[in-house]
């Protein structure tokens, strides 16, 4: 699935995603964070809470071989991208707490991405390399560190290099689409229907779901479709990234199916649910007061 060249594409590339992340932070940024508990209980509740769940749930409804159930828990189990702030921006959500949830939960992800995975995968009898997988996530802390940097260093740098991680963001789908899909045709042909139902539904729900949980607690409609596509939208490129540099080569080719197929589908999702979205931003709504943050 993944050759030499496309690895070292794909670690350059998650180098950068990460580097924008970074550069999209000032200290501020977490201090207000610490000061609004509300915001990063939402975003910790509904990535690390709902996601994992209904990923499990998907892996053991959907009966998938070992692999792909292993992959369906590690997507599940991704914190937030810059594509889910992309999506915010044009569905007129909050923008500001899209990028809160997002930094929250890659974060925290450090220490609770390994817990959940690895307590999902003793209930569905699976083998997760949870070591290797706390050491790529803490390695790629790195990058959002130098971001930081650069954005407190020049914020013109900073800026450029928020933008950079966020288009490449986008770029890593067309990427998947140009290089791997063509060379991996007969391997699409013969996915099982259980496969593609995971990879669509994993996001498909996570939104529905995500969004349900906001409106229960009377948040404002604008930061209720922020929540549904933060819980929705997970790092792909992450996920793959840690699937290259977990398993062994063999088994990385079907443990990455649902991450790749993910990546591919939830911007088709993302892109429907935004027309819905940007449909329901009525004038009336925008003079509801903000109960958030």
């Amino acid at each position: 699935m993944v050759g030499a060249f496309e690895q070292a594409i794909l670690a350059l590339m998650i180098f950068v995603i990460m580097l924008g992340m970074g550069a999209s932070l000032t200290p501020r940024d977490f201090y207000l964070a610490l000061r609004r508990p509300y915001g990063l209980a939402i975003g910790v509740i509904s990535q690390y809470g709902f996601m994992p769940l209904i990923g499990f749930t998907l892996a053991m409804f959907l009966t998938l071989p070992e692999a792909i159930a292993a992959g369906v828990l590690i997507m599940a189990c991704m914190p937030g991208g810059t594509t889910s702030n992309i999506f915010t921006y044009f569905s007129k959500g909050n923008l500001a707490l899209s990028v809160l949830m997002t930094v929250t939960s890659t974060v925290a992800g450090v220490i609770l991405i390994p817990l959940i995975l690895v307590a999902y995968a003793t209930a569905l009898n699976l083998e997760i390399p949870r070591e290797n997988i706390i050491i790529t996530l803490i390695l790629l802390l790195v990058p959002v560190a130098i971001g930081m940097v650069l954005r407190r260093v020049n914020a013109n740098v900073g800026a450029v290099t928020e933008f950079f991680g966020s288009a490449l963001a986008l770029f890593f789908i067309l990427f998947l689409m140009v290089s791997w899909i063509p060379r991996n045709w007969q391997f699409l042909l013969e996915t099982s229907g259980g496969t593609y139902a995971a990879s669509i539904g994993l996001g498909l729900i996570g939104i529905t779901i995500g969004y349900i949980f906001a409106r229960s607690l009377s948040l404002h409609p604008r930061n209720a479709r922020t929540v549904a596509l933060e819980t929705g939208i997970q790092n792909g490129p992450l996920a793959v990234a840690i699937i290259v540099f977990t398993f062994p080569s063999a088994e990385a080719q079907a443990v990455m199916a649902v991450p790749v197929l993910y990546s591919l589908f939830i911007v088709i999702i993302s892109t429907l649910v935004t027309l819905v979205f940007r449909r329901a931003n009525l004038a009336a709504e925008q003079k509801m007061p903000d109960s958030l943050l």
